[in-house]
């Protein structure tokens, strides 16, 4: 059962939180990294900032030697930072992009093949202005990844209840990924099934959405119910007492994804887990377990 689940996709997981503190690109990056690439269930890693060159450098050389797809998500950086793609000001969007220009030389440096961003926040005013002003930034930033051999991907997440951010529902991302698409063909969006209750979508609506612009994919959990630990976009593990996401939703997640053909035969596209312990849990048990609802997921179908 597990050839067959790796036969139809790469599995991937993001390291950075699964270890969130590596999150700001400090902390045990080298670590932590060693440890997902010396497990060979996983065929992908995404890493974001590490903000030591040394430790930058054992990070990239421990990727080669593993023979893995590399990512970089510049997600945090946009978070922590308080960067702003799709802002009014000039001034504040045009610092947004060239922060993101001096990620994506990094996420090359890192042997990336791939750089995924995050939208700035959602308005409900001058929407249309938003989504084009979001549109320039990602073309600017298209241009840096492809001087790099780098693919761009934009995540969409939630737009009322945590991040709150313009994009947001998948057909309004559908639409900036069209216009993106005129200058950057393989440009995509970024789908994960942990934000997907949080967009008030089930799979089926956000991929029939995001029909022919998805790039790239996630897979995790969320709560829903406000005041639990984890409510939001808290990515915690499967299983988690009132989590939205299990072993039957994953199913249901998988059966999706062979239908609109993103799992089809002669591709092995990556799935990335993305799952966080939440206080005083293991990370190394988190992994695990995610590991376990994807093949007992699999074996389901």
């Amino acid at each position: 059962m597990r050839d067959a689940l790796h036969a139809a996709m790469t599995v991937g997981i993001v390291h950075f939180m699964a270890y969130p503190e590596c999150l700001r690109g400090e902390g045990p990056v080298v670590e932590t990294v060693r440890r997902i690439l010396e497990d060979d269930f996983f065929g992908a890693i995404e890493v974001t900032q590490v903000k030591d060159p040394a430790a930058r450098e054992t990070v990239a050389k421990l990727c080669a030697q593993s023979h893995v797809q590399v990512g970089y998500g510049a997600q945090p950086v946009l978070l922590t930072e308080k960067l702003n793609l799709n802002s009014p000001d000039p001034a504040e969007r045009k610092r947004a992009v060239e922060r993101m220009k001096a990620c994506v030389d990094e996420a090359a440096s890192l042997g990336a093949t791939a750089f995924a961003v995050l939208s700035g926040p959602n308005v409900s005013a001058r929407r249309e202005e938003a989504m084009q002003r979001l549109t320039d930034s990602l073309t600017e930033i298209g241009d840096a990844c492809a001087a790099r051999g780098l693919r761009l991907l934009l995540e969409t997440f939630d737009f009322d209840i945590d991040k709150k951010c313009l994009i947001g529902p998948n057909r309004d991302g559908a639409k900036v990924a069209r216009a993106v698409r005129k200058r950057h063909k393989d440009f995509g969006l970024m789908l994960d099934l942990s934000h997907l209750p949080l967009q008030h979508e089930t799979p089926k609506q956000a991929f029939a959405a995001a029909k022919g612009v998805i790039g790239h994919i996630h897979i995790g959990n969320c709560v829903l119910k406000a005041g639990h630990p984890a409510y939001g976009d808290q990515h915690p593990r499967f299983g988690l007492p009132g989590g939205a996401n299990d072993v039957p939703e994953v199913v249901g997640f998988l059966k999706e994804l062979l239908t609109i053909g993103y799992l089809r035969k002669g591709r092995r596209p990556i799935v990335a887990f993305e799952v966080r312990p939440q206080s005083g849990e293991s990370s190394n048990a988190v992994i695990a377990g995610a590991k376990r609802t994807l093949v007992e997921a699999w074996a389901r179908l």
